[in-house]
């Protein structure tokens, strides 16, 4: 009676499983025929009521529908995987005809671009790369770099004062004092930073705005090694064809000074709305560094001397990419910026 009773599960078993057209539905007859309360386990716990003679026989029969039963079970779940998975293929068709979406990548600043090459420029150079607060003291900002005390810069209406020794630094030079107090010699750094000055904003002016200083302190540096490196930075940056001019200038803190020029990079030096008709663009400022500032800084000029320059990135930008209102470079407008 209950081999016939098993060999009638494994047939309504094995005919569920066949019929069973997804996964949930094969879970549920696994569990209806082999879970605790399944019908199959139901009948295999009253084989203790059998004789002795009649339980190993049923016991063999029970192990083969058991069998039977879970053979088809994982035969029909690897079916229903494979048909699960070609209906999610043929609805997951691309059709590689069809255009495709066009996706924005982001482009660096002009200002982040110009920074960058001039910094590769000067590592390149043998340059190294110090940074300092954009909080500075008055000592950094001014006395330090030999700034008389009635110098126009030190006014108000030019500089951000925080309080009488703190201001928002007007220069990235106060790099070069913390870095001559704190390092051994030579130095030969570049000084990339936001400077800020009272402005009113307009086409050339800004009150923030970019600075790159460069520095070069150590024994026997004349001004063959200060024309040689700033004539191979602007080489560098402009193209080999380009020429340097330097003019005498007066800065507090280099003796002799000068401001350099190069040629036109729009007309070659023959004339040109850009530069004004003179062939000649002024890019920077620079000289020897004054003996003031080393002995404000420790350094005996009489055995040590150096170099420094600044240069305004918003400038040099405006220069190399034809731009004419410096606004344009603070206003985030994606069209503008789309065209570097």
């Amino acid at each position: 009676m209950m081999k016939e009773r098993l060999h009638e599960i494994r047939e309504k078993a094995l005919a569920q499983i066949n019929s069973t057209d997804s996964l949930e539905k094969l879970n549920e007859v696994r569990v209806s025929f082999l879970g605790k309360k399944g019908e199959l386990t139901i009948i295999l716990k009253g084989m203790g009521k059998l004789s002795a003679e009649e339980r190993p026989v049923v016991g063999k029969v029970g192990n083969e529908v058991r069998t039977a039963i879970e053979e088809g079970i994982n035969n029909a779940k690897t079916e229903l995987k494979k048909a699960e998975q070609a209906k999610k293929l043929a609805e997951e068709v691309i059709d590689v005809t069809m255009p495709s979406k066009e996706f924005k990548v982001g482009k660096k600043h002009p200002i982040t671009k110009i920074i960058d090459e001039v910094t590769d420029i000067f590592i390149g150079m043998g340059f190294s790369i110090a940074e300092g607060p954009e909080v500075e003291t008055v000592r950094n900002n001014f006395d330090a770099l030999n700034a008389p005390k009635d110098h126009p810069s030190r006014d108000m209406s030019d500089t951000f004062y925080i309080n009488d020794d703190l201001l928002l630094r007007t220069q990235t030079s106060p790099v070069q004092i913390r870095t001559m107090e704190k390092e051994d010699l030579p130095i030969k750094i570049i000084a990339p930073g936001r400077c800020f000055r009272s402005d009113s904003p307009d086409a050339t002016h800004s009150p923030m705005f970019h600075q790159i200083e460069l520095l070069v302190v150590g024994k026997d540096i004349t001004m063959t090694e200060f024309k040689g490196t700033l004539n191979t930075f602007v080489q560098k940056l402009f193209g080999s064809e380009t020429n340097t001019k330097f003019r005498p200038h007066n800065f507090p803190f280099t003796e002799p000074s000068a401001e350099i020029d190069v040629t036109c990079f729009k007309c070659g030096g023959k004339g040109c709305p850009v530069c004004k008709g003179e062939g000649w663009i002024e890019i920077l400022g620079a000289g020897m560094v004054h003996p003031n500032v080393l002995r404000n800084c420790g350094i005996d000029p009489e055995v040590y001397s150096g170099f420094a320059a600044g240069m305004g990135v918003e400038r040099l930008a405006m220069l190399k990419y034809g731009i004419d209102d410096i606004r344009l470079l603070f206003e985030n407008d994606v069209r503008f910026l789309d065209q570097f």
